[in-house]
Parts: structure tokens; sequence; C-alpha cells
């Protein structure tokens, strides 16, 4: 079991690398059977390969950056993080507001990842 504080620092470290555009950084952090469903409702990646191409294909061909966009959430093994995605979409900026819910496994690697967004928390940005 981890600690609320190392699953905090897990969430903190995940919103950093992803508006970073770390790939090989992100994927670090999962276990290889872990699960991804983003967002929820669609069905989810399984294991480590088909998590790394939704990456690769999604966030590792886009300009984006992340930020928190309020206090992370921890429980021992699971949190929540809030964070807004800024990114060209089809030629439009947008911000994308996310919270991410997060399981961790003992040895403090994410099992499952579900992302709650959808279209209403797609907003559009002036261009600079």
């Amino acid at each position: 079991m981890i600690s609320e504080e190392q699953v905090r620092a897990s969430l903190a470290r995940y919103v950093e690398l992803v508006g970073a555009g770390d790939i090989d950084g992100i994927l670090a952090l999962y276990a290889e059977d872990a699960t991804v469903e983003d967002p929820v409702g669609k069905p989810p990646y399984v294991g480590i390969e088909a998590i790394s191409r939704f990456y690769r294909e999604g966030l590792g061909r886009l300009d984006a950056t992340a930020r928190l966009d309020g206090s992370i959430r921890a429980t021992r093994n699971c949190g929540a993080v809030p964070f807004c995605v800024d990114l060209d979409w089809g030629g439009s900026l947008r911000t994308i507001e996310v919270i991410d819910v997060m399981e961790f496994d003992a040895e403090g690697r994410i099992r499952s990842m579900k992302a709650y967004w959808g279209e209403s928390n797609m907003i559009a940005r002036e261009q600079p």
C-alpha cells in the first residue's frame, strides 16, 4: 500500500509530464497490466502496449501543455487530480478541463486511470 503523499506526488508528476509531452515519462508511471479509460465511457486501453499507443497517437501528436486546476485529492492507493490541457484542436485553440482518477498498485505504479471530461469541458480560447 502506498501513502497519500506518494499518491499526491505521482499525480502531480503525471500532470507535469503531460504538460512536457514526455510520453516515456508518463508510461514509466504505469504498471504493465494497467488500464486507461479516456474519456470515461470509451473502451479501456488494457496493458502498457495499448496505453503507449494511446499516448503516442494522441498527446504525442499535439502541441499541448497541462496545469493543475485545483488541489489533488488522495487516499491510500487512489487519487483524483483536476487539471487543464491547453492545445490546438484541429486549428482551434482549446482548453480541456479534466479530472483523472487513478488507482495505484503496491509498488506505486498506476493500475487504473479514468479521465472524466466531455464536449462541455472543451472550451474555446482566443488566439494570442
